[in-house]
């Protein structure tokens, strides 16, 4: 039986809190805020969406960065397996568009109960974690080599861990021992709920790498003063292209929304994900209003609306091709007369009309900010983290699980899922690293 300590009570935090204790771990979880798992309930909109329903070689093909430092703790704990996990705990669990999971119930607090079940036998302590307790480890000895080695050509040799982490400084001041030490204190997306950024100050004190932090699957500023007019507005079924320096570099179909700040939505979260430094590129994204017609079906489509409607002025032709926060704005971007009938419009007109519905342009100029991302892309290094167990190979009984990693993916269940993936494989492999200490 090993001593536990994990820092953070998040998704992957008690995710893990609650398989160790079933390997028959000591679990005391270090929490700094009142509520733990506060950042679930707002996940999904309120919903949660736990996981997506898809084989681990499909669920890789959605991860952004890093996505073979997934293989092993993926493969030994998939989506399946997070849903029979969760249905086991009495959740009841539905399947929606683009194998997205959600609780019936479509209350993420249901999730939040689950997790907090699951855990309920590890200790929860109510303060924040300051400082890694690390000792320094004597250096290994080194071995007579069984082949003389060729002194031309000399082997590197890869150093080891020179630390072990033993426990926790409290921002109490309290210390806090333990044979394991799990950081998941997730990333530093949506504040409010808790996330500070303290997993990544941690991990620096043993010496890990950090790849820059920055917002992901986060909604897209635009000074385009049309996203403002229709803000509030939700188009369902349209293709939303990205363009870097003018060359696509994403493309979807799906759900977006019009804001007071520029674009959001489904589609402008995973698009978001694409974009690089908004400092050396120029960004804008095209919407397909119609992506299921061809330009000449949609021509032929417009065609037989204004000739229904011969009679209405310009704005009032649209009623059935455009919702009605957007005819205005498509008449004003258009160019046309606002008086004039749709029997008066001519065959370059419809074109134009055409081309603007299948290309909506709307400038980037920036990326929302941390406090509304829904994910923090960068973190710790994967590749001083042993992809099999978790455990850093910095420190000795250090690990790391969840969105504190540089590992993220699409919306769509996905970055949940590595949550809970990742916190397993340490748990899992609590037994062999503890015996290696």
């Amino acid at each position: 039986m090993a001593k536990v300590l994990i820092v953070g009570a998040g998704a992957a935090g008690l995710m893990a809190a609650g398989a160790a204790v079933r390997q028959g771990h000591q679990v005391t979880v270090l929490e700094h805020t009142d509520k733990p798992g506060q950042k679930i309930l707002v996940t999904g909109k309120g919903r949660c969406n736990v996981t997506n329903d898809c084989t681990a070689e499909e669920f890789l093909h959605h991860v952004r960065t890093n996505p073979r430092f997934l293989f092993s703790s993926l493969g030994a704990f998939p989506p399946a397996r997070t849903m029979e996990l969760f249905e086991s705990l009495g959740v009841e669990l539905k399947v929606e568009r683009g194998r997205r999971v959600f609780p019936v119930s479509d209350k993420a607090e249901e999730i939040r109960q689950a997790l907090l079940c699951y855990a309920q036998d590890a200790e929860i302590v109510y303060d924040g974690a300051k400082k890694l307790l690390l000792e320094e480890l004597p250096p290994e000895p080194e071995a007579a080599p069984a082949v003389p080695e060729n002194p031309r050509h000399p082997k590197k040799k890869k150093a080891g861990p020179a630390l072990r982490c033993v426990g926790v400084r409290g921002t109490s001041g309290k210390e806090y021992r333990a044979d394991a030490v799990l950081v998941a204190t997730g990333g530093v997306s949506y504040p409010t709920t808790g996330s500070t950024g303290d997993g990544y100050r941690l991990a620096q004190q043993a010496g890990h790498t950090l790849v820059e932090p920055v917002p992901s699957l986060v909604s897209l500023v635009s000074h385009d003063p049309d996203c403002k007019k229709m803000m509030g507005l939700a188009l369902k079924n349209v293709t939303l292209t990205l363009f870097e320096d003018g060359k696509d570099i994403f493309e979807e179909q799906g759900e977006m929304l019009f804001t007071h700040f520029g674009i959001s939505g489904p589609l402008t979260l995973s698009a978001s994900s694409h974009l690089g430094d908004m400092k050396k590129h120029k960004y804008h994204a095209e919407i397909d209003l119609k992506p299921a017609l061809s330009e000449e079906q949609l021509y032929d489509r417009i065609t037989r609306d204004f000739a229904l409607l011969a009679n209405h002025a310009a704005q009032g032709a649209l009623v059935k091709l455009l919702p009605a926060s957007m005819q205005p704005v498509m008449v004003a971007r258009w160019g046309i007369d606002p008086a004039t009938k749709a029997n008066q419009i001519t065959r370059e007109q419809k074109r134009e009309l055409v081309r603007l519905m299948k290309h909506w342009n709307v400038p980037i100029d920036a990326r929302g900010d941390l406090a509304h991302a829904v994910i923090t892309s960068g973190g710790v290094s994967v590749r001083e983290v042993d992809p099999r167990t978790m455990q850093s190979k910095k420190a000795l009984g250090l690990y790391f699980a969840g969105e504190v990693l540089d590992v993220d993916a699409y919306t769509g269940g996905y970055n949940l899922q590595i949550a809970f993936c990742t916190a397993q494989s340490f748990a899992r492999n609590l037994d062999e690293t503890s015996q290696s200490r």
